[in-house]
């Protein structure tokens, strides 16, 4: 809660620069206030960020589809036997290429936008179940041992990747902005605080429940850690499967249009004309891009490992830059006299500078360190 007092300043900074600066995505607001060099690191940033999210939604698929095929298997062969075709690299593979790959390859996205209402459903029934599942648990969970508090105040700061992953949803809220019928800084203010609330019930009620219901047994990814065999959260895990196919190409979108961008820049050239150089420039974009993100979800079937490495990317994007953007737009301000609250304002975006880049030091060093050189 207290990291959510920042995250929704954060995202009323950015419409608020946005607005200063008439600029509509993420990234444009940041060249435009902050500048060229700025403006090239977030580009990077975002491109980083969303690629390492696009592979942790094929390992979420994989984790979603392995007890989904043994629950079937199981009930079919009468044994637990595992065929070829339920390997887990065989059913990612499968599914990212009959699936993902030709949603990910139009140029427009916007024929995806009806998803976002099944989305929804579907993370609310989730967070239902979960919490069904802790008031009235099964006979054959047996939850393991139930800290109360960490062994140590450094593991602390282990959970703020996991927070930043969650709630990090500025790079797209720019462009949500200016689609307001009204787009007012106040009147976003009060969007954002409703739906970061909400978003906030959702990940405790899911957390909590989850880790009570199990215990320090408690898997990455909870959905893991209940039988194959039960019906609703079989049901929930479709839903999660659902999801994510519609959210992987809209992550990929996101991704490429920032590798345009810096490839157009690059060769100093504007908006691609000729149409048969732009198909084919998307489309190698598009499947190198797939087939790096296939090859690492492949092999790194550990989800918190991947979010331990972005997740603190992620608060690059809630803190650093929208702090970084606050700081110029103040400093860019001619005034005779500089009230109490221009100070206050700068400071703000000084502190939300430094925290994000603790955060980010201290995570990202922490999943070089720990995680992955295990």
């Amino acid at each position: 809660m207290c990291m959510l007092v920042f995250i929704i300043g954060g995202l009323v900074i950015l419409a608020y620069c946005s607005q200063a600066s008439n600029e509509r995505t993420y990234q444009e607001v940041v060249w435009a206030v902050c500048g060229k060099v700025a403006g090239v690191l977030c580009e990077v940033a975002i491109a980083v960020y969303t690629f390492g999210t696009c592979t942790a939604f094929l390992i979420i698929i994989g984790d979603q589809e392995d007890k989904i095929i043994a629950a079937l298997v199981k009930d079919s062969a009468g044994a637990a036997s595992s065929p070829w075709y339920t390997d887990r690299k065989f059913t990612i593979s499968i599914t990212a290429f009959l699936l993902i790959l030709p949603l990910s390859i139009p140029k427009e996205i916007g024929f995806q936008k009806y998803a976002s209402g099944l989305s929804v459903v579907g993370t609310w029934y989730v967070t239902a179940i979960i919490i069904l599942k802790y008031i009235w648990p099964d006979r054959e969970i047996t939850p393991g041992d139930v800290p109360a508090s960490p062994s140590s105040w450094m593991l602390v700061f282990k959970a703020m990747p996991t927070i930043c992953f969650g709630f990090q949803c500025h790079v797209s809220s720019v462009p949500v902005f200016n689609s307001m019928k009204r787009p007012e800084v106040k009147s976003w203010g009060a969007v954002v605080t409703a739906a970061m609330v909400i978003a906030l019930f959702v990940y405790t009620g899911t957390g909590v429940c989850g880790f009570l219901t199990f215990g320090s047994r408690v898997e990455q990814d909870v959905l893991m850690s209940y039988p194959s065999t039960d019906v609703p959260v079989a049901i929930a895990r479709a839903f999660i499967i659902v999801c994510v196919l519609t959210s992987y190409p809209i992550l990929h979108f996101c991704g490429r249009a920032v590798l345009e961008g810096l490839w157009l820049r690059y060769k100093g050239e504007a908006v691609e004309e000729d149409v048969v150089r732009e198909r084919r420039r998307r489309l190698l974009q598009t499947v190198s891009w797939f087939l790096l993100t296939l090859l690492l979800a492949l092999f790194i079937p550990d989800i918190g490992k991947v979010i331990s490495v972005i997740g603190g990317l992620a608060a690059c994007f809630i803190f650093v830059f929208p702090g970084l953007c606050l700081i110029h737009t103040k400093l860019s301000e001619i005034q005779e006299a500089r009230p109490a609250s221009w100070w206050t304002m700068v400071c703000y975006g000084v502190f939300m500078v430094v925290l994000g880049a603790f955060i980010f030091g201290q995570t990202t060093a922490n999943a070089v360190f720990v995680d992955l050189m295990k």
